[in-house]
């Protein structure tokens, strides 16, 4: 066991964490908040997605010990002080958001996005999400729902 700090959605923390935990067990076992997923405990699926110090990383491929010091968002920290959020609203009103399992880590992957591109193109958005498995969408009410909020650059070359 470790006893580690951290700041998670703007709240302080001292946990103890077992030596095997991840981050992701952090977060759902340890704090209870269960909005970020498993979805594959091999960080390729992208449901795990959080933001570490501003970084977009897997919770699931993170050990505990390693976020001590650090500050954390999880999809209950991108609300707009208890309602959602613009993009939160987008995806819903696109219907882009069907089993919702892939949903929390897409809207914490595109607030990554957003913040280091605040205007990005439809295939920067397309490239930046294809870390995240989505069965249910196809991807387009997604990249609709996050284009409607962000002022988006046609990229297509002009004939």
């Amino acid at each position: 066991m470790a006893t580690i700090d951290v700041t998670v959605n703007s709240e302080g923390y001292r946990v103890h964490v077992r030596d095997h935990w991840t981050l992701l067990d952090l977060l759902r076992d340890g704090l209870d908040l269960t909005g970020t997923k498993d979805g594959c405990s091999e960080g390729v699926c992208g449901a795990c997605s959080v933001l570490v110090d501003g970084r977009l990383v897997r919770a699931c491929l993170t050990l505990a010990r390693r976020v001590n010091g650090t500050r954390i968002t999880t999809i209950e920290g991108l609300d707009a002080g208890g309602a959602m959020s613009d993009m939160q609203r987008a995806f819903v009103e696109q219907g882009a958001v069907q089993c919702g399992f892939c949903t929390p880590g897409m809207l914490v992957a595109i607030t990554a996005l957003v913040e280091a591109h605040p205007e990005p193109s439809e295939h920067e958005i397309r490239e930046f999400l294809s870390g995240n498995l989505c069965r249910c969408t196809g991807y387009a009410r997604i990249v609709a729902a996050i284009q409607s909020v962000v002022g988006v650059r046609d990229t297509r070359a002009r004939a």
